[in-house]
């Protein structure tokens, strides 16, 4: 259940607790949340999220806000699959981001909430200026007669999992990493509008996606899936521009392999398996189709033995 405001709290109260941004539910926060559900099950008590929507960052210095992985409604979707009965989506206000720590544990975790218990990682911070970090939060929740755990962070390729290693990660084109970390593969999603037709006239007909309201990869030629009325099929994307016809505007391009029909105005949903080559200047025509036809049988590829994550 997703609950977006400050009121509708009736259902969720009393229960454990684990506050966080929890963009993209990679596998750290899937730990987190596993040790949530875990103790909250144990004291049969609601397993509960609490996010802020905006992110802080938004209304204190918007320019360096990143782009999400993913929007709140399909993190709470997630976040259900993995056990969570509530999440709140609560407003970001100036109020709230003025909060002290012991303020925010107070009038919003223990009056508005009722909290039972916290489950949080190694890196919180809370209250105004972040002033507020887990040692704190223990003694806190320790006065309150509250039950409260650290879980340690996750690791994948030598590094600590998060967020913002996802998206250097996606930003750089390795998305195959991007996938390791989040626990399965990167996915975008935008609405088919109509291009220039100039894929069909090549022999490979592009879904060009716009709206996409999420982080994009780097520039370049990747294999993937392409979902669309619930069906799934081999895809190769271009991003970026078409240099060999000297139009560098960005665009978000999908050959759906194996798929007839149309989709215009549609919903497209595009994950990501690999990168296959950088955008490059061809000399002609005939040797971009060449390559074309490459990257397509590629992708078909490594879609066809993808075999899921581990």
């Amino acid at each position: 259940m997703l609950i977006r405001g400050t009121e509708g709290f009736d259902a969720c109260r009393g229960g454990m607790i684990s506050i966080g941004n929890f963009d993209g539910v990679h596998r750290g926060h899937q730990k987190m949340i596993q040790t949530l559900v875990d103790h909250a099950r144990q004291r049969e008590l609601p397993a509960m999220v609490f996010t802020f929507d905006p992110h802080p960052i938004h209304l204190l210095r918007p320019e360096h806000a990143p782009p999400e992985l993913m929007g709140i409604e399909e993190r709470a979707a997630i976040l259900e699959q993995l056990g969570v009965d509530c999440v709140i989506a609560y407003p970001t206000s100036r109020e709230l981001l003025n909060l002290s720590p012991q303020e925010f544990f107070q009038q919003i975790l223990c009056d508005q909430l009722n909290a039972r218990g916290l489950v949080e990682g190694p890196n919180f911070y809370f209250g105004k200026d972040r002033a507020g970090d887990v040692t704190l939060l223990e003694s806190l929740c320790e006065e309150a007669g509250m039950f409260f755990k650290v879980v340690e962070p996750s690791m994948c390729a030598e590094r600590m999992i998060s967020s913002s290693e996802i998206r250097k990660a996606i930003q750089t084109g390795q998305v195959d990493l991007a996938a390791e970390m989040l626990g399965r593969l990167y996915q975008i999603k935008g609405t088919v509008g109509h291009g220039d037709a100039r894929g069909r006239g090549l022999g490979f007909p592009t879904a060009n996606l716009s709206g996409v309201p999420t982080l994009l990869p780097g520039e370049g030629v990747y294999s993937g899936f392409a979902i669309t009325e619930g069906k799934r099929f081999p895809a190769a994307i271009n991003l970026g521009g078409n240099p060999t016809f000297q139009n560098q505007d960005a665009k978000v391009e999908v050959h759906l392999i194996g798929f007839k029909g149309e989709i215009y105005d549609q919903e497209l949903r595009v994950e990501f398996l690999h990168k296959l080559r950088d955008v490059q200047t061809f000399a002609n025509v005939e040797a971009l189709q060449t390559q074309l036809t490459i990257d397509v049988e590629s992708a078909k590829k490594q879609a066809t033995e993808w075999k899921g994550l581990e």
